[in-house]
């Protein structure tokens, strides 16, 4: 049951592109919906109905605030709805917690290096980055292209100078 929820928030951000929805506009406003929150609960009709009917929902409650804008790659929304969903059962984190953590920016430049990890690791890492402990190397450049990012728009964390993934010093047992 829960991985068919984290398949139709997929497919939901995905259809977003049939609407012509700016692609990162569109999933933050969903993350903090109350569309979203629905998804969240234990039991809630929106849950049984698909993504069009989900869709319909959506736009009822976004009103006049949705708008065209640049959309990313189909397979780029796909897998952040799905990882978000996913993060609610991992944690029980909120839609709204987990989009502060990974807003949909986050999410586009993730895709390329976590759409290949498992969903926990991917989900690991992305609060991690939250954090600003976690280093993507560049150099990635067909990734970029593919997730329709632009140039600069790639780095996760601090620049390697700042990475806080180290050896552990060791102390020496006796004079030194």
């Amino acid at each position: 049951m829960r991985m068919l929820l984290c398949e139709l928030q997929g497919r939901f951000f995905e259809h977003s592109l049939k609407k012509g929805f700016g692609s990162l506009e569109f999933v933050d406003m969903f993350m903090m919906s109350t569309c979203a929150a629905d998804l969240d609960m234990e039991f809630n009709r929106l849950q049984w109905l698909g993504e069009a009917y989900l869709m319909a929902e959506f736009i009822d409650e976004a009103g006049d605030k949705l708008a065209s804008g640049k959309q990313y790659s189909g397979d780029a929304l796909f897998w952040t709805g799905y990882i978000y969903r996913y993060w609610h059962f991992l944690t029980g984190e909120s839609s709204r917690e987990i989009s502060k953590q990974a807003p949909a920016k986050r999410m586009m430049r993730a895709y390329p290096f976590y759409h290949t990890v498992s969903n926990k690791m991917a989900v690991e890492d992305l609060k991690l980055s939250a954090k600003g402990k976690v280093y993507v190397p560049e150099g990635f450049e067909p990734e970029r292209k593919r997730a329709g990012l632009e140039k600069g728009e790639f780095d996760l964390a601090p620049s390697p100078s700042k990475r806080l993934y180290r050896t552990p010093s060791r102390k020496r047992d006796g004079p030194s």
